[in-house]
């Protein structure tokens, strides 16, 4: 399995699904993991496919800020940092051809697979799609795709259609869903007063989208707004905003879901499937979040959560949300939905075991 990102210790935000992914995968009967990535701490069982040198590289690569981040911001050290990858991935997949299957996240760590045969299962997030508009991106991948065995994953619904008009003519495209840690769908919350509502992003502009806009006069001493996330943008912060800067799983899980009112994301990224919704859903917590088509996959109107369009919609969901029969319902009904759709992580890893045995019985 290769990935790009990957966190350095417990408390680490950066790639944590993919350690949970890959730990679930090494419970998986009959399965041996070998993983690329950052260095950290690697879960029981998985073993490490890079080297030392490898390994210092990218986490140099990492404390930089990752290679979206660097060619967003700085593009030409950018495309320096991203071909020091592809080169170190291109030795790597060269070293490791008596893999039985290579695993990738993100579709452009796929690229140095050109002359190899194993067979592939991509993992595929909402900054790919991004990605797949640079001039002869598609091309290199269409080329990768003929040579072997191709299974693509996408981790969210809407991104199956254009998928497959790129591609569904040499690999087959099967939409899987990430999991969530048991411990979200443990949560038993009880809301505080005033109402406590919660925003989790890295903060950049279009990952904070509108929220500053809109909640402007919305929010206030009786209706607070606390922000969590690394600052990857310098923006300037309202005063009604509390910062706490970037948090981890276990600290959102245990202080901050149990007595928020809800989740409320206005971003206008580039988003797949985002996980903190998936987490804040497992927990019973109400979302009110922008209008994109990766919330519209989960977000039912009223249901499960609120898709806000406007600041006046935003100001309605707020009001509606704070009353404490459609909080608990809704609540209650997004919790059900994922326990349903999505599921736990071994879950996912099962759905992920299924396909390695389709593409080698191929």
């Amino acid at each position: 399995m290769v990935s790009s990102s990957f966190p350095t210790n417990l408390q680490d935000w950066k790639g944590r699904f993919i350690y949970n992914l890959a730990e679930a995968l090494a419970r998986q009967p009959d399965l041996a993991l070998r993983l690329w990535a950052p260095p950290g701490n690697l879960p029981a069982h998985i073993n490490t496919a890079a080297t030392s040198s490898e390994l210092k590289w990218i986490h140099e690569m990492t404390e930089n800020g990752g290679i979206a981040h660097l060619l967003r911001k700085h593009p030409i050290q950018g495309l320096w940092w991203a071909t020091g990858l592809l080169w170190r991935l291109h030795q790597t997949f060269r070293r490791e051809q008596q893999s039985d299957i290579i695993h990738v996240n993100w579709l452009q760590n796929a690229l140095p697979l050109l002359g190899t045969k194993t067979p592939l299962v991509i993992s595929v997030l909402g900054s790919d799609m991004t990605m797949l508009q640079l001039p002869g991106v598609k091309a290199l991948l269409r080329r990768v795709f003929q040579q072997r065995k191709t299974i693509i994953t996408p981790n969210a619904d809407w991104m199956i259609t254009p998928i497959k008009k790129m591609f569904g003519d040499l690999a087959d495209i099967q939409f899987v869903s990430f999991g969530v840690d048991q411990i979200w769908f443990d949560i038993i919350r009880t809301p505080v007063q005033p109402s406590l509502w919660i925003t989790v992003t890295r903060i950049t502009q279009k990952k904070i989208g509108t929220l500053f806009e809109w909640g402007e006069g919305l929010f206030d001493d009786n209706r607070q707004l606390h922000l969590f996330g690394p600052m990857q943008e310098t923006l300037p912060l309202p005063p009604w905003v509390i910062y706490h800067g970037p948090t981890h799983p276990l600290d959102l899980a245990q202080n901050w879901f149990p007595k928020a009112t809800g989740l409320l994301t206005l971003s206008q990224h580039d988003e797949g499937c985002p996980q903190v919704m998936l987490e804040a859903m497992a927990a019973g917590l109400p979302i009110i979040a922008s209008d994109l088509p990766a919330h519209r996959d989960l977000i039912l109107h009223q249901q499960t959560g609120c898709l806000a369009r406007t600041k006046d919609e935003t100001a309605v969901a707020l009001e509606w949300l704070e009353q404490s029969e459609p909080n608990q319902i809704v609540g209650a009904t997004a919790k059900a939905l994922i326990k349903k759709t999505v599921g736990t992580w071994d879950d996912c890893a099962a759905r992920y075991h299924s396909l390695y045995r389709r593409i080698l019985d191929q």
